[in-house]
């Protein structure tokens, strides 16, 4: 028999996604009761529950958007009747309109859609962003000045202007006129501007209130049609394509108008006749996609072109675009020049376009690379320096030379996924200066945190979730402090785990067609109308390879009443957590996949753990208890042995070696004594058997 010190040498336990689970409570009573009115799975209602939909009349309401009472924009937003009373007068009198818009997806699709719908109705238009690297967000002085040397009237800003208050009291002394629309927090000041369209200064009630600034620019461009008697479906078919990609782009929520239009837009992309959009569909590989999941992974995986072929999808899904539209978009406006997109999304030309989707893609590549080497760079820094002190420190601060500040705000969100903490990442702008992008946690504030450092700090901006910040080099060392001082003080230590909300338990035999059905019921799915999230305990990993770059390919199985289960299943950018247990809890989305004309529902892996009752019967018996059992027409011993804090299962063979596993361990050592044992994955089918039998045989002889 092994002796009885601790077992130490548990160096190579394997790592898995740090993550605390939140599973939903499960009200049965009032799911059962919705099925009425609803026509839907308990199951389905469940998750109706987990997004606050608890009585018929918001369930009808949530699942039918075209039933909502939309009251007019006209009566919701005070200044659109005289900002449609500025853009008719420079268009009847043919004067210069310009359009100051952003570098990310939502200004530029913004931008694009006034220009867009403008000359539609006859104005005389241009437009100009920002630079990102030599200038920033929004609209400054310089390009005040450069519109009215042009002879520009009307300035539009789109996606910003609200805290532009110098730049608008510039516009007003030298005459021009300006039209602020923009979505983000309201200062407390607000610029001089003619005209000022925000759904932030709307009641929290308001159906318009979670638009995006393409949805202001939305709402500006068909009241403008409306008003003029120009609103048919040659302007507002494109308008609402290129709002369904800025509003999903930008992360916007997918409630109130917002849920309605989307849901439009998603079933007129891809019969869009924009050549930009048609462009951007081929070379993204959308073109090839059935409705949710369409095998492009599949194909992505094993490193194959995707095809195309004639059939359209009936409508797009919103991951369609966050993860292939969208991110060619922002690629640009991170590294490349925001033209490209305008051009790409305003011309007729589909040589033209064909070519500007191309750059996106080649660019978009670019930063993909980019964004790999910066997070492995970044990895290894942290682990370096920072790795111990992380519970202490409570928050992140990475700084590095020679990174693009265009691509380092995703790396900072695969930080948080990975670490669970805050995260603060930064590269030198030149030696004098810093310039960075902050990702939090729910219960970490950032913008809050940036007001708490605002005296180290040049620019800062943000909202609770992410910011953007510079500082003088010199006060780095400092900022350190003070953020680790912020996060001290409104977070603990079981915050510091990346949170998974979970809606509901399922078993294998019940992921088939009709339930990928009825989830359908609540798309489109986005911000704070998640991808519906199940889990499944105890599930057999019976096949699993790493493909592509870094993703683990894999399939589960799970044994109801003698018949086993099994369904594929892929894992993102998992490849530090490969080779996964044999045994293991499973939080999951599901997808369909189409790929070789075969049509099946797979689960793209979002969490794992150790599964919380596999071989833990042992945790609950006094000890020491001591059995013997035959597994195999051989004769094993087996008992429950106090090991320092933690009960430990030990079996013993024949031969004398013994297989010892202690409470909470995935891995167990095997061997004659502890010094020469070799660690072994418990969870592998020969040792699972055996300690069932284990278990079953102490079971008995209590």
């Amino acid at each position: 028999m092994l002796d009885k010190s601790p077992i130490t040498a548990v160096k190579t336990r394997r790592r898995l996604p740090n993550q605390r689970w939140q599973i939903y409570s499960q009200k049965t009573e009032l799911a059962q009761h919705l099925t009425k009115a609803t026509n839907l799975s308990p199951l389905i209602n469940q998750l109706l529950i987990n997004r606050g939909i608890e009585t018929p009349e918001q369930a009808q309401a949530f699942l039918e958007s075209e039933s909502l009472n939309l009251p007019s924009p006209l009566e919701e937003f005070p200044d659109l009747p005289i900002s449609l009373e500025l853009l008719q007068s420079c268009i009847t009198c043919k004067e210069k309109i310009a359009i100051c818009g952003d570098y990310d997806a939502d200004g530029m699709t913004s931008t694009a859609l006034l220009l867009r719908s403008l000359r539609w109705l006859g104005a005389e238009v241009n437009y100009a962003i920002p630079s990102r690297m030599h200038e920033g967000y929004g609209i400054n002085k310089r390009i005040v000045e450069e519109f009215h040397s042009e002879g520009v009237k009307l300035i539009l800003t789109v996606d910003n202007g609200i805290s532009a208050f110098e730049p608008i009291a510039r516009a007003k002394e030298l005459g021009v006129k300006v039209i602020v629309t923009d979505h983000h927090d309201i200062p407390q000041q607000l610029p001089p501007a003619n005209a000022i369209l925000n759904p932030k200064l709307l009641p929290e009630s308001s159906l318009y209130r979670g638009v995006a600034g393409v949805g202001v620019a939305y709402i500006l461009a068909i009241s403008l049609a409306q008003q003029l008697d120009q609103a048919n479906s040659g302007i507002i078919k494109p308008m609402l394509e290129l709002f369904t990609l800025g509003t999903i782009a930008d992360l916007a929520p997918l409630t109130g108008v917002n849920r309605r239009w989307v849901k439009r837009g998603l079933q007129q992309l891809p019969k869009s006749k924009l050549p930009g959009v048609q462009a951007l569909i081929q070379v993204s590989g959308v073109q090839a996609r059935g409705d949710r999941g369409s095998g492009i992974g599949e194909r992505l995986i094993n490193n194959q072109q995707p095809t195309t072929n004639n059939q359209q999808p009936k409508s797009l899904k919103p991951e369609d675009i966050g993860f292939r539209l969208g991110p060619r978009i922002n690629a640009i406006g991170r590294i490349g020049d925001p033209q490209i997109v305008i051009e790409l999304l305003t011309t007729d030309d589909m040589g033209i376009a064909l070519e500007r989707a191309m750059q996106c893609e080649g660019i978009n590549q670019h930063r993909q690379q980019m964004c790999e080497e910066i997070e492995q760079e970044a990895i290894a820094i942290v682990e370096t320096l920072h790795a111990k002190s992380l519970h202490q420190d409570r928050v992140l601060v990475v700084v590095q030379p020679n990174w693009h500040h265009g691509v380092i705000g995703i790396v900072a969100s695969r930080l948080v996924e990975r670490y669970g903490v805050p995260v603060f990442i930064a590269t030198y702008e030149d030696d004098n200066l810093i310039r960075g992008s902050a990702r939090g946690i729910p219960e970490f504030h950032v913008f809050a945190a940036l007001e708490y450092c605002q005296n180290l700090l040049g620019k800062f901006g943000g909202h609770k979730a992410a910011g953007g910040f510079s500082l003088p080099a010199e006060n780095l060392a400092a900022l350190r402090s003070r953020l680790v001082e912020f996060a001290n003080q409104c977070l603990e230590i079981q915050h510091l785990k990346p949170l998974l909300k979970i809606d509901a338990q399922a078993n294998l035999n019940q992921i088939n067609q009709e339930l990928y059905q009825q989830l359908n019921a609540l798309e489109p799915c986005g911000i704070d109308n998640p991808d519906p999230v199940f889990w499944t305990p105890n599930v057999q990993v019976i096949e699993q390879q790493t493909v592509g770059k870094g993703h683990i390919k894999l399939t589960c199985a799970e044994t109801i009443n003698d018949r086993q289960f099994k369904i594929k299943a892929i894992a993102w950018r998992w490849r530090d957590y490969f080779p996964l247990p044999t045994r293991i809890d499973i939080a999951y989305k599901l997808r369909e996949n189409y790929f070789n004309g075969n049509t099946t529902i797979e689960l793209e892996l979002v969490g794992v753990r150790l599964p919380n009752q596999s071989h833990q019967l042992f945790v609950s018996c006094a000890t020491p208890l001591k059995a013997s059992f035959e597994y195999n027409q051989r004769l094993y011993t087996c008992g429950i042995y106090h090991n320092g804090s933690s009960p430990e299962l030990r079996i013993k063979n024949p031969e004398g070696k013994v297989l010892a596993v202690q409470q909470g361990q995935g891995i167990g050592l095997l061997g004659i004594n502890r010094e020469d044992a070799k660690e072994v994955d418990i969870f592998q089918p020969q040792y699972d058997s055996i300690i069932q039998a284990a278990l079953k045989a102490l079971e008995s002889s209590k």
